[in-house]
């Protein structure tokens, strides 16, 4: 059974960007995130992640809708 809550290391292999990335996504709001533990350590619930994939596809697809690609109709 995959693990509830994923440290940052590992939302950025999910991701494939880096540590740095995750962490301003989380910083920002972006992405919700907790942070626990004595050291304030970074915890991402899985959920969350998949619901913000979901959400970057739907803000990719509008854009994408928005923003067609030229077509040459000198043909």
């Amino acid at each position: 059974m995959p693990s509830r809550f994923l440290p940052l290391a590992d939302v950025a292999d999910e991701l494939n960007v880096t540590e740095s990335q995750v962490y301003h996504l989380v910083r920002s709001g972006d992405l919700p995130a907790i942070k626990i533990g004595g050291r304030g350590q970074w915890r991402v619930e899985r959920a969350k992640l998949e619901e913000y994939i979901e959400r970057k596809y739907a803000e990719t697809a509008a854009w994408v809708a928005e923003n067609p690609l030229l077509r040459d109709t000198t043909d």
